[in-house]
């Protein structure tokens, strides 16, 4: 039962940590645990599962490329190593992926680009494209001009942002442990947790702190990430990474803890829509129009009949009749101004009278939940 929760995920976010995915003597890849995991992504591709990886690595790869000296490195050293060791990063991956016949593509985010509502729009948009065209995106912090005050300053919570962005359904945080304990493992007592139905207080008071030189997270991050994703409806895993195949071993039954998500992805962000944002204008519109949404289908243009209020591109709006009854909320995909110029046109018409191409519907039924009467 335990397996199922990765097997029959049908999005899955795999968060790999520096310390598993370089030698730590030489500074290179860890060439026999890289080629283990590419056969772990690779056969959750072939069942037909969507997989997007968040990879640390860059700087470590990096700092051995230059030759930089062991210990803490200066802000400007890290950048520069991020820039030399993401090349080598994402050409490991571009090429052993390929051998498997998938396609790599690379992302790099920053804080801001989860914070700033259009910059979240742009990279949800960039990632579920590759998804839908097949590629394995391959996501880092963007090291290079990440600073202090703007860094994650790890990858677990990176991973979390990723997978509500996503709505994945599963994500994986491979560890340098099996899982949560209720105190450090090797304290006698400490006692294994195999399943997590709510982050508490107890449960956040049992984390520790990083434990090598080159992982900037720890069990309190990997907490904090729990916190993220169960929130959004994704089911977390803590397990052990250092194990060849680490996916292939949570599928068999190794020892893991799991994050219990009380809801889907997809409920979650309905109920994220209908009742925790603020609507910013609404949206009138025609019978027809009101008849497709109870159908589950999208808000196209051609049904709406008039726009209320100033909104941006993502904002929240009310959808109502001309009678004023409210039958949804949605997340816009254009403007107050754009929306207006579109507004009671064909979707064939929008690049003519936008001057660019745009999206086919107002808000997309994936974005748009129906008012309960």
């Amino acid at each position: 039962m335990n397996a199922e929760r990765l097997t029959k995920a049908k999005r899955v976010v795999v968060k790999i940590g520096s310390a598993l995915l370089t030698d730590r003597a030489t500074g290179t890849l860890s060439r026999a645990w890289f080629d283990a995991m590419i056969e772990d992504i690779a056969r959750l591709r072939a069942r037909g599962q969507d997989v997007v990886v968040v990879s640390s690595g860059a700087i470590a790869l990096g700092r051995g490329a230059l030759g930089l000296p062991k210990g803490a490195l200066k802000l400007e050293e890290s950048q520069a190593a991020a820039a030399a060791g993401q090349i080598h990063l994402a050409h490991a991956f571009q090429e052993a992926l390929k051998r498997h016949g998938h396609t790599c593509a690379q992302v790099l985010l920053t804080l801001d680009d989860t914070e700033q509502r259009r910059r979240y729009l742009n990279a949800r948009s960039t990632l579920t494209t590759l998804l839908k065209l097949g590629a394995v995106p391959v996501i880092n912090e963007n090291d290079t001009i990440a600073t202090t005050e703007i860094r994650y300053g790890d990858n677990d919570r990176l991973a979390a942002r990723v997978a509500t962005m996503i709505s994945a359904d599963c994500l994986v945080l491979l560890s340098d442990v099996d899982g949560l304990y209720t105190a450090p493992p090797s304290q006698a007592g400490a006692k294994h947790l195999p399943e997590v139905k709510a982050v508490t207080a107890e449960i956040e008071a049992m984390a520790g702190d990083a434990g090598s030189e080159f992982s900037k997270g720890g069990m309190k991050t990997k907490i904090e990430a729990a916190k993220i994703a169960v929130g959004a409806g994704c089911q977390m895993v803590i397990a052990d990474g250092h194990v060849l195949g680490p996916l292939k071993a949570i599928e068999d039954g190794a020892r893991v803890t799991w994050f219990l998500a009380g809801q889907n992805p997809v409920t979650a962000r309905k109920r994220w829509i209908q009742g925790s944002l603020q609507p910013r204008g609404a949206l009138i519109i025609d019978e027809g129009a009101a008849k497709a949404l109870k159908g589950g289908r999208s808000l196209l243009p051609a049904g709406v009949k008039a726009i209320e209020g100033h909104f941006e591109r993502g904002d929240a709006v009310r959808v109502k009749t001309v009678e004023g009854a409210e039958v949804a909320r949605g997340l816009v995909a254009y403007s107050s101004e754009d929306a207006q110029m579109i507004t009671g046109y064909n979707t064939s018409e929008i690049e003519a009278r936008l001057g660019y191409r745009g999206r086919a519907a107002m808000i997309h039924r994936d974005d748009l939940v129906l008012t309960k009467r």
